[in-house]
């Protein structure tokens, strides 16, 4: 070490540095948490977290409507296609219900009452074949030929009505059945009818026995077969009258229900622009209302010319038909009193009586009360003419009858006989003037019944069709005048 030099050897102090600008504190980290490990092997993935349920696209769709109510276009736009889808529904549902009621009272005048002169016609020629047979019978083995072509005409008209009534039934319908029936009964009888023939031109009594149970099989199967076909034809006939004439109430609450609404467009639609008319919805309007009016107008039209064919119409046909097959089963039964010459007997009460002259007289008393009836039901001369007739012809056969069995009683077998059958002043020319004039009075309501069952039919034709084009053209008109409006806003 040099003189002068001077040693250190301790910590040299100092003074603190000048204070100058402090630098800035970064806040504390909080401590992370260590990631999470990946899952190894095939363990299971966490479920993801739940989502809110989906909405509905209908709940979306009413949302969207309630934000176009909002505001007056939105509201036009839903106006407008609520009052096309009220006419249209309107025209929908009078087309579908008068298209029904057309259809219905076609079939009143092509199908059901048809049908039921059929079922009558069967009935009377089954009846008309017994009575041919019996009188024929009765002449013994010399059958007049007007007697024998009667009987062959009945059973062939009997045979051709089944037929028709076969291919116009309902499948597996009761009438079917019916028809099946007839069908298989009808050559059992002829053939007992043809065997008591044959014993009777030989002179064998027992022609008489087979002729008597052939009008049994006649009277117990095949009429009340008959009768029960007429019934269910009848039922038909009724169940088309019920199809067609009742008022198409949807419909027409659908018309009003129309009109309110175009109404009330139209009065808003002056509210909020002061313009009286809207051609669009105007023209909407008036087609609503003619097919309200036609509805209204043409139904009830349709519905009385209907009512009409139904009061002087079925209903007088019916009693008639009731008429002729009454007299019909009395000419039957007359003719068996003198056929069976009291082998058959009925007790009624303490009394016995002859069977068959005991029907006969029911048969009469009945066809007495349908000529009572028809006579009331004749809304004209032509109708009430031949029923007047037809009665006085049944007082004279009564008188005849009486006068007849008078005579059988006696013991006079052939002089009644030849009041029955003979050439003069016989009960068989009562009885032919009465069928006589009851034809007569059924071709005439026929043709009366056609005339104003064909004015109610013809009150529908086109309906239907011309409602459903007014009913576009309604509707069109309903969107035009809303889309006027709507214009006015673009």
């Amino acid at each position: 070490m040099t003189t002068g030099e001077v040693t250190v050897t301790h910590t040299p102090k100092s003074s603190p540095p000048p204070p100058g600008p402090a630098l800035p504190v970064l806040p504390a980290v909080p401590a992370q948490a260590a990631p999470p490990t990946r899952p190894t092997g095939n363990a299971p993935a966490p479920p993801s977290p739940p989502t809110g349920p989906r909405r509905t696209a209908f709940a979306e769709g009413l949302d969207q409507l309630r934000s176009a109510a909002t505001t007056e276009p939105g509201r036009l736009r839903i106006i407008g296609a609520l009052l096309a889808l009220l006419v249209i529904a309107f025209g929908s549902v009078t087309a579908w219900q008068m298209t029904d009621r057309a259809a219905a009272a076609d079939d009143v005048l092509t199908r059901s009452q048809p049908l039921s002169s059929d079922a009558a016609d069967i009935y009377r020629s089954l009846a008309d074949a017994n009575t041919a047979a019996s009188s024929g019978f009765l002449a013994g083995g010399q059958e007049p030929a007007a007697t024998r072509d009667r009987y062959e005409r009945d059973i062939r008209t009997a045979a051709e009505k089944l037929v028709n009534a076969a291919a116009n039934a309902e499948p597996n319908s009761p009438s079917t059945a019916t028809i099946a029936e007839l069908n298989r009964l009808l050559p059992e009888y002829k053939g007992l009818v043809e065997r008591a023939r044959t014993y009777n031109r030989q002179g064998f009594p027992v022609g008489g026995a087979y002729l008597r149970y052939a009008n049994e099989k006649m009277q117990e199967q095949m009429l009340p077969a008959a009768e029960d076909l007429y019934k269910k034809e009848n039922q038909r006939l009724g169940a088309d009258y019920a199809a067609a004439t009742p008022y198409p109430w949807a419909a027409i609450a659908l018309g009003v229900a129309a009109l309110a609404a175009l109404a009330w467009a139209q009065h808003r639609n002056y509210q909020r622009t002061n313009r009286v008319l809207n051609h669009g919805l105007v023209a909407a309007t008036a087609t609503a209302t003619v097919v309200l009016l036609w509805l209204v107008v043409g139904h009830t039209v349709a519905r009385a010319g209907l009512n009409d064919s139904f009061d002087h119409g079925v209903r007088s046909l019916k009693v008639l038909h009731d008429a002729r097959i009454a007299s019909l089963k009395a000419r039957g039964n007359e003719n068996l009193t003198l056929v069976a010459r009291g082998a058959e007997t009925k007790k009624v009460g303490e009394k016995t009586y002859d069977a068959y002259d005991y029907d006969f007289g029911e048969d009469i008393k009945a066809l007495a009360t349908h000529l009572a009836a028809a006579e009331k039901l004749a809304d004209d001369t032509s109708g009430e003419r031949p029923v007047s007739a037809a009665t006085g012809n049944m007082r004279v056969w009564k008188k005849r009858h009486a006068a007849a069995r008078q005579q059988d009683e006696y013991g006079n077998y052939q002089q009644a006989l030849k009041r029955v059958i003979g050439d003069k002043d016989t009960t068989g020319e009562c009885f032919d003037s009465v069928d006589e004039n009851l034809r007569t009075a059924l071709a005439h309501e026929e043709t009366e019944f056609k005339r104003a069952a064909g004015d109610g039919r013809d009150a529908l034709t086109g309906m239907p069709a011309g409602v459903a084009v007014l009913a576009v053209l309604g509707a069109a008109g309903a969107v035009l005048g809303i889309g006027r409006r709507l214009s006015e806003y673009r």
